[in-house]
């Protein structure tokens, strides 16, 4: 299948299936530009009516075809697609690339069709790209396999990035914006359906080849999970950056997705936390992906990013290091004997970092030659942005500013250097001739620059821990109570308070008594998950009387908010104190499998949204690393004269719960722990309540 895959992005033949003589219709377009753009193979139009179609001749069907072709685009109505596939397949052609719409995008019997022709494509072993696919087009051998219009306007400069998209309208559009910026392309492949091949299995092959640096992508939903991982680790572990616009993440986007792809968008959060997993940088704008991608072309990664900054403007330096606060970017401060000697240079300079070298060196333009040698040699940032403005661009100046800063990179050329400069394209490709990377907006280059040292982060990760050993779980066959619930988790090593069914009002209060109190009181009911809502928790019982009028007072709730419930007995818990409030949770992702899921409990939950996601399973190192990504991690650090809280037992319950979640497989649809008690350092983490869910539901 690889080999196929290879055939289809270099092809030595190409069949057109449905061709066409007008070079602006789909079974044209295809043939005309590989005819413009020098493709080296052999074109074989295929058409019943014609006997040339743009000077090339032309065959009646499939089988009169001279030879097989590698690829076969299909060109023609929907309802000829299925035959047309199964004659291509019976030829052993490699792959074939499906314009055709009206398949699974307009429902049920679309979707019927579409089936039958991957089926015929299977039988024969062949791949498919799509079908409602603008195509695939490789810019190093001329081979384009596509209709997109976009090329009427200029073809792009060879290049080292690749594009893998879901929808073809949208690469279309990257293709023209890198056109016009003048970002060199290597190749592209629109999954469209993705009847077969879908966008991991285009990422795998790019990671293959050589003519590819760096790799773009653009999702709407990711249909195969197991894929799609296994392509960004192996893009991680050749260390070729991924950068992924994902769109379909509101309400209104996700509709949008599914009727314009028939693809599932799926939880935009999961998602998120799978690229950030494997290194893949997700980029919220056209600009933002293209920046990442442009810089990425350089290969410099840093594994501890910091950015030095040179500039002649006080003020952008101050803009710069907001912008470097926003994303995480270190902008350490230069040694104080360096700050000292630049001051003696040049007493009126700020040279903390920013080092601002004032327009001083319009006078003395060695100045950002020595600011900028002691910036990289001294400072020791792996990042060096310099912020020229419009300075760069004039005819008096750019010269001599280039020399000085190409002096220093040949100095230091395991450096990753970014220029800020307002400028024609001429004048910017002569900086990027020099080997540095220019970007009008220095926030826009700082968000570049974040990404580099996320990407060199992931590339030199090593394997972390191992998940734990966990015994097996055997779920029930239908969703169990809280206690039983807490039975069964605590069989497999997960901490829960201590606590016990009550029968009876007195035996409640032998059992409180035992505890010490204050003690919690639930109804214990396997048809009530929710206990809250009908008022079935009692906290801070204080006594005994208290006890016996708290168990009285739950059953009488039930009876009134859900009398056909099942009651096994109330429950009585001990009820800690101290602690700081969290909540560990699994749901079944439909695409990825069982996640899990951490957050600070109450409001951080419920209004900030503040959690964590991962992929099951995973060891206590990836569990640790998720508790310290929560933005309100700090309260479980210790702050304010507060003890710090037991992280360690928190992270190794979240890492067996993922243990967990993994072995019992589509059994469990999900786990909510909440709130788990986080006792000071030393003194464990444990749930107070426990929800499982039985079944393979996708746990939303």
């Amino acid at each position: 299948m690889s080999d196929r895959l290879s055939r289809l992005f270099a092809p030595r033949s190409v069949a057109v299936i449905g061709a066409s003589a007008d070079p602006r219709r789909i079974g044209g377009r295809p043939i005309a530009s590989m005819q413009e753009r020098g493709f080296a193979g052999s074109i074989w139009p295929v058409n019943p009516n014609r006997n040339e179609v743009l000077g090339l001749k032309t065959y009646a069907s499939i089988g009169d075809l001279p030879d097989v072709p590698d690829v076969a685009i299909v060109a023609v109505p929907a309802a000829m697609v299925a035959d047309a596939v199964a004659d291509l397949a019976a030829r052993n052609v490699a792959a074939a690339v499906v314009f055709s719409s009206g398949f699974a995008e307009t429902g049920a019997a679309g979707r019927q069709e579409q089936d039958r022709m991957l089926a015929a494509a299977r039988k024969g072993g062949m791949r498919l790209v799509g079908p409602n696919t603008l195509g695939v087009f490789n810019v190093h051998n001329g081979f384009y396999g596509t209709f997109m219009s976009a090329f009427e306007a200029g073809f792009p400069d060879k290049g080292r990035i690749g594009i893998a998209s879901q929808s073809g309208a949208y690469c279309g559009h990257l293709v023209s914006v890198m056109r016009e910026r003048g970002l060199g392309l290597a190749a592209g492949v629109m999954t469209g359906n993705e009847a077969d091949i879908t966008i991991g299995d285009v990422i795998a092959r790019m990671v293959e080849d050589p003519d590819i640096d760096v790799i773009a992508a653009y999702a709407e939903g990711i249909k195969q999970g197991d894929t799609f991982v296994r392509a960004l680790e192996a893009a991680r572990k050749a260390g070729k950056p991924v950068v992924v616009m994902k769109v379909g993440r509101s309400a209104l986007g996700e509709a949008a997705a599914q009727s314009h792809t028939a693809s599932i968008a799926g939880n935009d959060a999961v998602t998120s936390a799978v690229l950030a997993e494997f290194g893949a940088v997700q980029a919220r704008t056209t600009d933002e992906m293209l920046d990442i991608a442009q810089l990425a072309t350089r290969r410099i990664y840093p594994v501890r990013n910091t950015l030095g900054v040179i500039t002649v403007s006080g003020g952008a330096g101050v803009l710069i290091s907001d912008a470097a606060e926003e994303v995480g970017l270190a902008m350490p401060q230069m040694p104080e004997p360096v700050q000292a000697r630049l001051k003696e240079i040049l007493p009126f300079a700020a040279p903390r970092n920013p080092v601002d070298c004032t327009a001083q060196v319009l006078n003395d333009l060695s100045l950002l030659g020595r600011f900028t040698e002691a910036l990289v040699a001294e400072g020791g940032y792996s990042t060096i942005l310099g912020f020229l403005t419009y300075t760069g661009a004039a005819a008096s100046l750019s010269p001599g500013l280039r020399e000085q800063f190409r002096i220093v990179k040949e100095r230091h050329p395991d450096r990753l250097y970014v220029l800020s400069i307002v400028a024609g394209h001429e004048r910017v490709a002569e900086y990027e001739h020099d080997g540095f990377t220019v970007f009008e907006d220095p926030t826009r280059a700082v968000a570049a620059i974040a990404a580099m040292g996320r990407f060199g982060t992931a590339f030199a990760r090593q394997p972390g821990l191992p998940p734990p050993v966990v015994p097996a779980l055997t779920l029930p066959a239908t969703t169990p109570s809280e206690a039983e619930a807490k039975r069964l988790l605590a069989a497999a090593g997960i901490a829960c308070v201590p606590e016990k069914v009550c029968a009876t009002a007195e035996d409640a209060v032998a059992v409180a008594t035992d505890f010490g109190f204050p003690v919690v009181m639930k109804i214990v009911s396997p048809d009530i998950q929710h206990k809250t809502e009908i008022g079935g928790v009692l906290l801070n019982v204080n006594d005994a009387d208290s006890v016996r009028f708290g168990f009285i007072t739950l059953l009488e709730r039930v009876n009134a908010n859900a009398p056909t419930a099942r009651v096994e007995g109330v429950l009585v818990a001990r009820q800690l104190k101290g602690g700081v409030e969290c909540i560990l949770g699994i749901h079944r992702d439909p695409v990825f499998g069982p996640v899990a899921m951490v957050g600070l409990g109450g409001v951080f939950v419920e209004i900030v949204k503040d959690v964590a996601f991962r992929r099951c399973p995973f060891g206590i190192d990836a569990a640790e690393a998720m508790i310290h990504s929560l933005k309100g991690a700090p309260l479980l650090q210790g702050v304010r004269g507060r003890p710090a809280a037991d992280i360690a037992a928190l992270a190794t319950m979240l890492s067996r719960l993922s243990v967990i979640a993994h072995q019992a497989g589509n059994a469990l649809a999900s786990i909510d722990l909440n709130p788990v008690i986080v006792l000071p350092a030393g003194q464990g983490a444990f749930a107070a309540d426990a929800v499982i869910e039985i079944g393979g539901g996708n746990g939303d």
